[in-house]
């Protein structure tokens, strides 16, 4: 099974988690969302291993994405770390994970409706 990571964007910390409880009601895909008030890789790489035991996915394959992504993507990294302090205390820096066969399937959702 093949893995994606990458980070979204800033969000309120209500509003994350609100839209959480909305996406375990409506589908049960293999696509988590993570929400930290830090951006740093040791922080992504505890969610995922978390996530990636109650999923059943591959550890070692998920941290090496989450790893991957960090290492190949320093722009995007270094940006949302400025947009995460510029935002406040209340906001999340907020991360997709996921397989990518369930991630192709949420856009294909998101398309239909």
């Amino acid at each position: 099974m093949r893995y994606t990571f990458e980070l979204l964007g800033i969000s309120p910390v209500l509003h994350f988690f609100n839209q959480q409880q909305k996406l375990q009601v409506e589908n049960n895909l293999n696509v988590e969302y993570l929400g930290h008030h830090k951006c740093s890789l040791d922080v992504f790489l505890k969610s995922v291993e978390t996530v990636s035991t109650h999923r059943s996915w591959r550890v070692d394959k998920v941290v090496e994405t989450v790893i991957n992504f960090w290492m190949n993507n320093a722009d995007s990294v270094q940006y949302w770390n400025y947009r995460l302090k510029d935002a406040g205390k209340d906001k999340l820096l907020v991360a997709r994970v996921g397989d990518i066969k369930s991630l192709r399937q949420s856009f294909e959702l998101l398309l239909n409706n």
